[in-house]
């Protein structure tokens, strides 16, 4: 029997997944799990598809330990547990694929150079993704691996949409707006398909609300516009970065407080957002417990931002069906939720106050809202394992 790893390496933790293989079509999950805390006190935690506890490993004294090593003791739990099941792949979730990544790609030497030359885009995920990359490699040479780009998903996506403001030879440079948490997305539309399959063809407004968030309108399963654009610190307030920002602030930062390039990138991705405004925790569910004017603020303008992004990708649809909350955030927060949709009453947007409390599928008012509000589990290792296997099997056919 044959099985399939996916692998979503960030920068202070690391997602992973095992399947075990039938079909493309009947992935059936092994098990799952997550590397916390790496670089403070690494934990590690596994669990079967059934929800056993398999693994809870802490590493107190482990800040030392890198992502290479903390991979070398889950490559070997990994092959102790799959037993007599041989891994025929493994797959990596890459943040950015540029203009040239469009699909899932087999990873090679002159792919890795590629990716390489991507990370002032995406510095906190893609160094991180593509030392993961690295570290299997050393660990098992012999072990095909694949790339599975967050950028892929928007690729397509209307020109107008893709275009910033500026001379054209930089945006054939490459300078425009790409989108992210395409696999996240990708994977909303083909579980929205299977839900509802009328619904999936309409107007849809995906709401991937987690430390890192964006939205994505979609028509018809494709990404048609999107909140992030030439890198992941566009759009929405996140956990600790800015989102959208006037750039006259970057060039006031820099002229006039005196502010290194790399202080300047450090203040909006790593002190700002959530931990920026409230001054207490990148954290949404910290902040909701701690009740102070500042947290409130900061939760408040999460959900103003939201909000607003999402009028404004209503205009890109030119109307909304349906809209959905996935991810940490949007699929646990009923407050969030609910404050999120009160803001677009205006839109059509009434849920059902028991359905948000319950982390229902559809928490829309039955029969009331001219709007379908769903909160749908997004499942990017799922999505990562499904092109893995589909890239194996166009090589070898």
């Amino acid at each position: 029997m044959k099985a399939v790893v996916s692998l979503n390496s960030g920068s202070s933790s690391i997602k992973f997944a095992l399947y075990t293989l039938g079909n493309p079509d009947s992935l059936t999950l092994s098990a799952s799990g997550k590397i916390e805390k790496i670089g403070i006190a690494p934990a590690l935690r596994i669990r079967s598809a059934e929800g056993e506890v398999l693994i809870d490993r802490d590493w107190p004294d482990g800040a030392s330990l890198t992502h290479a090593d903390l991979l070398e003791d889950l490559f070997a739990w990994a092959t102790d547990h799959l037993g007599d099941r041989q891994v025929v792949a493994l797959g990596h979730r890459v943040v950015h694929g540029g203009t040239r990544f469009a699909a899932p790609q087999r990873v090679d030497a002159v792919l890795l150079d590629a990716l390489e030359a991507l990370c002032p885009l995406a510095p906190l995920h893609q160094p991180h993704n593509l030392t993961a990359i690295r570290a299997i490699a050393r660990i098992n040479p012999d072990l095909p691996q694949v790339a599975c780009f967050d950028t892929a998903f928007h690729h397509d996506k209307p020109m107008v949409a893709s275009r910033l403001a500026i001379p054209r030879f930089l945006h054939d440079q490459g300078i425009r707006r790409y989108g992210f948490h395409g696999l996240s997305y990708e994977y909303i539309a083909r579980r929205l398909g299977k839900i509802d399959p009328a619904l999936a063809r309409g107007r849809v407004i995906a709401a991937h609300l987690g430390n890192g968030a964006s939205l994505c309108a979609m028509q018809s399963g494709r990404s048609i516009d999107t909140t992030m654009g030439f890198t992941a610190l566009d759009g929405l307030v996140m956990g600790t970065r800015c989102g959208s920002i006037d750039p006259g602030v970057v060039l006031h930062l820099q002229s006039q407080l005196s502010m290194p390039v790399a202080e300047v990138e450090d203040l909006l991705y790593r002190k700002s957002g959530l931990l920026g405004v409230s001054n207490i925790s990148s954290d949404m569910r910290a902040l909701s417990e701690d009740g102070s004017v500042e947290a409130e603020e900061a939760i408040d303008l999460f959900c103003w931002r939201v909000a607003r992004e999402a009028g404004g990708l209503i205009s890109s649809l030119g109307g909304l069906d349906a809209f959905v909350f996935t991810a940490g955030i949007g699929e646990n927060h009923a407050d969030v939720r609910r404050r999120i949709c009160t803001r677009l009453a205006w839109a059509g947007l009434e849920i059902d106050d028991d359905a948000n409390a319950d982390n229902a599928l559809r928490i829309s008012r039955a029969g009331e809202s001219r709007i379908d509000v769903l909160v749908i589990p997004t499942d990017e290792e799922r999505m990562i394992a499904l092109h893995t296997l589909a890239l194996l099997v166009a090589l070898q056919s």
